[in-house]
């Protein structure tokens, strides 16, 4: 399904989509996500037309169905809802949830369809360090410049880096998710052996290592911490990190032979990204920001205590997807500082719209996932395979924890994102585990 010119159109269109998805406010307007809407829909009647002129089925990839089951039952429950079948609070706002997930579910498809090679994998994950890396460069050079307005969107900047998002939290998510995929990218290209090294060896292959890609990846990497740091986004710092150290200790137990770099990695991203680089574009108002973190003066804590009868009230069958801000005025005792719309927690969001039985079942469907990551780890020859299920180990790791204070699930060009990292998952996992000897040599060669 992958050797036609219209095959190629199409996977160059999802590439372009998921470089488009974040630069209109992240895509979390209505005319913006209508925008994404038309083009999923455009690549899925391309990808129509090249099942017709080549006699494939509609959806190739069946060993995937399972896997996308989930969505499907998420997409049935919230058409339920929109039809007043189940009830839903506001049948209106449940039928553009149920019209998201939809496309959502499309883009899956299409992405499995279209992505199944090596080549295709690597060029997919590129592009999403790129869209991260230059996200990270607009936030950064706004913040560095003093500018009080956005020159795209004209949105008031202050003092917390952006990007084209509306919300910082929101692109401090985006770049982390981002930038777990250029991890698993850059480990894909480092040695397994284990070699004792003399000094010219060495000073050899560090000034191969600056001239060749992996510095290029490495400087990406870089330039989104830094743009993660000016984000002053507390739990998005806070989370990434603590994925990356949980996930390489992971990696030390369940890779299959481990980067010899894996630890030196780690530790520049810790001290050299984190403290060296980001203390010179405002790491210290980042550790302020976590010094004058009270319970006092956030109302988060307040919107979760408040939601929990909403929770007791509608546990089975939920309130009805993207009911949220109709019903949460009724239980609010007071108004508190600014508008919450979402719970700023997409755990109790997702349960108390959705119902407890169909959360759980998404929960269920991101652990198998997380234990496919890990197999690949385990039991898989191809260090990309390998790289980017520790990269989509991490994504899971920071997006569990982000979750719990906040609602970047909610924001379509972060979903879309994290979706796709959840489909690389798949297409790793469906890769054979063992190289046979052609692939080696051919691989050995890269």
């Amino acid at each position: 399904m992958q050797n036609s010119m219209l095959s190629r159109i199409i996977f160059v269109m999802l590439c372009g989509i998921l470089l488009w998805a974040p630069i209109p406010l992240g895509s979390n307007r209505a005319w913006a996500w209508s925008l994404l809407q038309v083009l999923i829909g455009s690549a899925f009647c391309l990808h129509l037309l090249h099942c017709w002129q080549a006699s494939t089925p509609l959806f190739s990839a069946r060993k995937f169905r399972l896997a996308l089951a989930p969505l499907g039952v998420l997409l049935l429950w919230l058409v339920l809802q929109s039809q007043q079948i189940l009830p839903s609070a506001d049948s209106y706002q449940t039928g553009i949830m149920a019209s998201k997930t939809l496309f959502f579910l499309l883009w899956c498809s299409l992405l499995l369809n279209y992505c199944s090679g090596h080549k295709r994998i690597r060029l997919l994950a590129l592009v999403i360090v790129i869209s991260g890396a230059l996200q990270a460069f607009y936030g950064v050079v706004v913040q560095l410049a003093n500018i009080e307005a956005s020159p795209v969107i004209g949105m008031s900047e202050g003092s917390r880096a952006r990007g084209s998002f509306v919300y910082q939290n929101h692109f401090a998510n985006y770049l982390a998710l981002s930038l777990s995929v250029a991890i698993g990218l850059l480990l894909s290209q480092l040695s397994s052996e284990r070699t004792q090294r003399n000094w010219r060896q060495l000073f050899r292959d560090i000034l191969s290592t600056m001239l060749s890609a992996k510095m290029m990846l490495r400087l990406a990497m870089i330039l989104m911490v830094i743009g993660l740091v000016m984000s002053r986004s507390r739990m998005g710092n806070a989370a990434f990190f603590t994925a990356l150290i949980l996930v390489a200790l992971l990696a030390l137990w369940f890779y299959k032979r481990p980067p010899a770099l894996l630890k030196p990695l780690v530790v520049s991203i810790l001290l050299l990204d984190m403290l060296l680089v980001s203390s010179m574009f405002g790491l210290e108002k980042l550790q302020e920001r976590y010094q004058d973190t009270s319970f006092v003066s956030e109302a988060r804590d307040e919107v979760v205590r408040d939601s929990l009868p909403l929770l007791s009230e509608h546990a089975w069958t939920g309130s009805g997807g993207g009911t949220f801000y109709t019903i949460f005025p009724a239980v609010q005792p007071q108004a508190y500082s600014g508008f919450y719309d979402h719970a700023h927690n997409d755990y109790l969001q997702f349960a108390i719209e959705l119902g407890i039985p169909v959360t759980c079942l998404l929960l269920v469907w991101l652990l198998w996932l997380s234990y496919l990551a890990l197999h690949v780890m385990r039991t898989h020859d191809h260090k990309l395979e390998r790289g980017l299920s520790f990269a989509a180990l991490m994504a899971l790791c920071h997006m569990a924890l982000h979750s719990t204070v906040d609602f970047s699930l909610q924001a379509p060009a972060n979903a879309l994102l994290f979706l796709t990292i959840l489909m690389l998952v798949l297409l790793c996992h469906a890769q054979p585990a063992k190289l046979t000897r052609r692939r080696a040599d051919s691989y050995s060669a890269q």
